[in-house]
């Protein structure tokens, strides 16, 4: 049986939590709520498995709540009564109640009266406007929707079954609209989703000041992870809570939720959902159509049962199931939502905000799993193109001049990329390889030789504005007169000059305060391509297996890269706009770094102790192999087969003293590569196959080949019996899929190993570059050095791929560190990360076997 949830007031702030918090979680909620209260900025640092997610959404949408708390006065008065139909709103009845004394739904129906309407009104029961509600919504003239009907329960059934314990959240429309006249239709009523009820008036309303003449209106909460995974896991915490019917959206690409037949087969999704919605063929899309059944919040609650937090899944299956377009329909439910969950590059890309109208301005911004956040703020404000996309863009640009086509505004636009194809001075670098750099105030001296500058990069924006509008006039169609949409240019140029004008902009924003942090890199390398397969004379292609081998082609490839080093750049746009930043991860240290290179102030700073003992995890280096061979994972060991071979050993050493899960996690994808295939040829790959079942991560692929792999990993553990073997072994990378975000929860992993440490490749240009920046920078700014700043990047990523190991309070696990450099030098290479030297013990190969085996009996005690 599930324990109750408790009860904590921080800061003034009622906060239910679903168990009795951790002392870390009890410091998280009160360091958040202090920073919500007077709309600071957090640095949050939690270790991996300590319950920081949990404590993240239960401060913050607890807050939220005491905010809406306030304005529930008004909204009694307002919502009892639906001032568009004149008839009473029992579902804002039923929510007032809720909300105001946080009961639940049985309790309310069993013995809360609904309150007495005034003389006029005659009033009905509960239950027959529920039934109304499910009604109104379901009577439409699409026929699409029309057989839901059968599946849709009756309001005793359906409404009154809900869990006995959630917090109801009031739409945050509703306190922004206190001091709106009285004929405005409440949210939650049906007459809401009429014309002109409840979007027209909440469009108004916002627009409005009260007399003070600034706005009352509760922030949303704007929750960003790195990855989907990671998103579907918090939705999954946030379901533990009583705060699991607030109204939520999860934004995403169309890659992971575009459920139309014809699009979800092609290569590139967003070119195909295009052109349907521009109906270029003559077809449209009958999704994009049906999008108005699933994008209220009260319908996806109250109608489609998502009266609990869901997870991007749930939404597909219920567009596929309504036949409406769930990715429009996750967009338009954010106007509603009081937590958006997306990935954090949705809210620091400029791009990407506008695209997806996300506004940030006065909101609350949550970034977990905040470790990588530098380097997502970097990329965030650059941008790198090659040779064949700006030729693309050039031709199509000059099309458009030739035939007449906005000419005044697409001929300053090819001059342009005119300009930019002339750049062609280069240096050598290494071989096969030429570059050149430019820092910020030479490419801004560049720029103006070819007339750009601030006053005329503003009138480029203006033409390309002009020539993405869409615009219709009245022309001659089969001879007959008819309006003709005038032609853009395609999407795929579109997004390289909106890509490379939002660069310019931050050059030439603030008279160029941002010019210094930028590098751009005109680079020239070669790449080995297969040529297509020609058909014979016959127009007939070779078989596979007669196929000769095609003859693989040099080819010349040129990128220009236009690199942000500083990170503050991106975070300019937020720091000063939105409510509080509240960043959060397991590996934060050093916590100051974090502030000098984000460029912002984190007034409020926490570095909280772990929920386990020391005694439930065991750590130990390894600097030698079973045959006495050093093991030191740097470039030049590990190529050489006797290091390949050592380490293999080794890791069937541990296959065989450890049970269940194993995760093993290298510095690349380059070194997983060569270890399979060393290890396939030596026999030794079969050996460790049979001993546990043996998952490689792959390098790319599409999220369900991920997933896929992950179940069975998964599955081999829980098979138990005979066949059982000894379990699974998962080989991973560092910063890669499995490294970051993901729970391998008790025997999912009772021993993780990293082999070498993950540094930077430190030949990329890229990473040059920055640490060049960082040596220049350090004293003025405050900035990280760059050697030092290389040396972080390694140790977060190492604790990040240690850190799937502990889960929980009662979680226990062996962490195995095989690197020479760790035994020989500790005080470098072990003070970066997690692990307590004293906690450390430098092992020979016999010893660590001896101590494995007895990791579990040992520690499964503890």
């Amino acid at each position: 049986m599930a324990a109750p949830p408790v009860e904590y007031t921080i800061g003034g702030v009622k906060i239910q939590f679903p168990c009795k918090a951790y002392p870390s979680q009890l410091a998280m909620m009160n360091s958040i709520v202090r920073g919500l209260n007077h709309g600071q900025h957090c640095l949050l640092e939690s270790p991996t498995g300590s319950g920081k997610s949990l404590a993240l959404l239960c401060s913050a949408l607890a807050w939220q709540q005491a905010q809406y708390g306030k304005g529930a006065e008004w909204i009694e008065k307002r919502n009892l009564y639906c001032s568009v139909s004149h008839t009473p709103n029992p579902l804002a009845q039923l929510s007032l109640y809720i909300f105001k004394f946080n009961t639940n739904v049985d309790t309310f129906v069993s013995v809360c009266s609904v309150p007495p309407p005034p003389e006029e009104y005659k009033p009905k029961s509960l239950a027959s406007h529920l039934s109304d509600k499910l009604q109104t919504s379901l009577t439409s003239e699409d026929d699409d929707f029309q057989p839901d009907r059968k599946r849709i329960r009756t309001p005793a059934m359906e409404e009154l079954s809900l869990s006995c314990s959630f917090i109801f959240f009031l739409p945050p429309s509703l306190p922004s609209c206190v001091h709106q006249s009285p004929m405005v239709s409440c949210s939650l009523c049906p007459c809401a989703s009429s014309k002109g009820g409840q979007n027209g008036a909440v469009g108004e309303s916002s627009k409005e000041k009260d007399k003070e003449g600034k706005k009352k209106q509760v922030p949303k909460i704007f929750f960003g992870t790195r990855t989907h995974k990671q998103i579907t896991q918090v939705a999954h915490e946030m379901k533990r809570t009583l705060y699991s019917s607030a109204p939520m959206t999860i934004l995403s690409s169309r890659d992971h939720t575009c459920v139309h037949p014809e699009v979800v087969p092609h290569s590139n999704r967003n070119e195909r959902c295009k052109e349907l919605l521009e109906a270029k063929n003559g077809v449209s899309c009958r999704f994009k159509n049906g999008v108005h059944k699933m994008q209220d919040q009260n319908t996806l609650q109250w109608v489609h049962g998502l009266h609990q937090a869901w997870d991007i899944e749930d939404l597909v299956r219920l567009g596929g199931r309504l036949r409406a377009c769930s990715y429009y329909a996750a967009r338009d439910l954010m106007q509603e939502a009081c937590i958006v969950f997306c990935p954090y590059n949705y809210l620091l890309d400029p791009l990407i905000r506008e695209s997806m109208q996300i506004n940030l301005k006065g909101q609350i911004l949550v970034l977990d799993e905040a470790h990588n956040i530098e380097d997502c703020a970097r990329e965030s404000a650059s941008y790198t193109l090659n040779k064949p996309q700006l030729l693309s863009a050039r031709e199509e640009l000059d099309g458009m001049v030739t035939h007449n086509i906005r000419r005044s505004n697409h001929e300053p636009l090819r001059a342009f990329c005119c300009s930019l194809l002339n750049c062609s001075v280069l240096a050598e670098r290494e071989y096969e390889m030429s570059c050149k750099v430019w820092n910020g105030k030479e490419v801004l001296g560049l720029f103006h030789t070819m007339g750009i500058t601030a006053d005329t990069f503003a009138m480029l924006q203006k033409h390309l504005a002009a020539v993405l509008e869409k615009e219709e006039r009245v022309g001659l169609v089969n001879g007959r007169e008819d309006t003709v949409e005038v032609p853009t240019i395609s999407s795929a140029s579109s997004s390289v000059l909106k890509s490379l004008f939002m660069v310019l902009d931050f050059l030439y924003r603030d008279k160029s305060r941002f010019a210094e942090d930028y590098r751009v890199a005109l680079q020239q390398s070669y790449t080995w391509t297969t040529a297509p397969d020609v058909p014979d004379a016959q127009g007939f292609f070779a078989r596979p297996n007669r196929r000769r081998h095609s003859a693989k082609t040099k080819t010349l490839v040129h990128t220009l890269s236009f690199w942000c080093l500083n990170p503050a750049v991106a975070f300019s746009d937020l720091s000063d706009s939105v409510h509080s930043i509240v960043l959060t991860s397991g590996t934060l240290s050093p916590m100051g770094s974090f502030s000098s290179e984000l460029g912002v102030k984190f007034s409020i700073q926490l570095e909280a102790s772990h929920v386990i003992s020391k005694s439930q995890v065991w750590v130990g280096t390894l600097g030698s192999g079973p045959q006495g061979r050093k093991l030191c994972a740097t470039f030049q060991h590990a190529e050489t087969y006797a290091f390949q071979d050592e380490v293999g050993a080794l890791l069937l050493r541990v296959c065989q003293a450890v049970g269940r899960g194993v995760l093993c996690f290298l510095p690349s994808y380059k070194m997983l590569d060569k270890l399979r295939d060393r290890w396939t040829n030596t026999g030794l790959w079969e050996k460790l196959e049979e001993r546990k079942t043996v998952i490689t991560e792959p390098r790319g692929g599409g999220k369900g080949d991920f997933d896929e792999l992950l179940q069975v990993y998964y599955d081999a553990i829980r098979i138990s019996g005979e066949f059982a073997g000894d379990r699974a072994l998962l080989m991973a990378v560092c910063r890669g899929k499995v490294s970051e975000g993901l729970d391998f929860t008790d025997d999912n992993a009772r021993a993780v190993v990293t082999i070498g440490i993950p540094f930077p490749n430190i030949k990329d240009l890229q990473v040059e570059l920055k640490m060049k920046y960082n040596d220049q920078h350090c004293k003025a700014r405050g900035l990280l050095s760059g050697s030092r700043w290389y040396e972080i990047q390694a140790y977060r990523a190492l604790n990040q791929a240690l850190g799937r190991c502990i889960r929980h309070k009662n979680d226990w696990g062996a962490l195995i560190l095989v690197d020479d450099r760790f035994g020989n030098n500790p005080n470098k290479y072990i003070s970066g990360t997690e692990i307590n030297d004293h906690m450390l013990q430098p092992l020979e190969i016999h010893v660590l076997t001896n101590k494995l085996s007895n990791v579990p009996v040992v520690l499964h005690n503890v």
